[in-house]
């Protein structure tokens, strides 16, 4: 499948493998404001900073009214996390980590080729896409291989990830 987008709208491609093309499968793809499922690397939990372990623990508790907990779903592969958020919602994260200094945490994704091409087709599907702090597509590269933490998905629940951060880590 090719997931596409121009700036109006995304749409989905399938490959047809008797003729050779790519046949328009999914039209005008739309994330939903908010959905119960979450996808991230739990095996880096003890490294990740206080907002992000607090957000994941808040998502896990059970409330009726806000439709939790959410469930997991991770592969374990950004496209393919991505591709299900795009069509299903929710979140998925891959957020800085303390394991290699304990004094700062790093971004595992590329800013330039990972994170901010799946944040262009993840805003115009009309979900959000953050570092944390902000949307990716505002960072101003610094350096090629720069790298930065990654939240996309559902607009509301991304930005109650942020809401998280804010309050437990403060701004930077």
């Amino acid at each position: 499948m090719l997931v596409m987008s121009t700036g109006n709208g995304v749409h989905g491609f399938t490959l047809d493998p008797e003729i050779g093309e790519f046949l328009l499968s999914h039209e005008n793809i739309r994330i939903p404001r908010r959905r119960n499922i979450y996808s991230c690397n739990e095996g880096n939990y003890a490294y990740w900073t206080e907002g992000v372990k607090k957000y994941v623990d808040h998502i896990k508790q059970p409330d009726r009214a806000t439709n939790r907990p959410y469930s997991t779903r991770y592969i374990g592969s950004m496209v393919a996390d991505m591709h299900r958020t795009l069509l299903y919602g929710g979140i998925f994260m891959y957020p800085a980590d303390l394991k290699k200094d304990p004094t700062k945490a790093k971004g595992k994704l590329r800013l330039l080729y990972e994170c901010a091409p799946m944040a262009f087709l993840c805003e115009h599907a009309g979900g959000a896409a953050s570092t944390g702090r902000g949307p990716v597509l505002d960072v101003v590269p610094e350096m090629l291989h720069q790298r930065v933490p990654f939240f996309a998905g559902s607009i509301e629940d991304v930005q109650e990830l942020e809401s998280f951060i804010a309050k437990y880590e403060g701004a930077e």
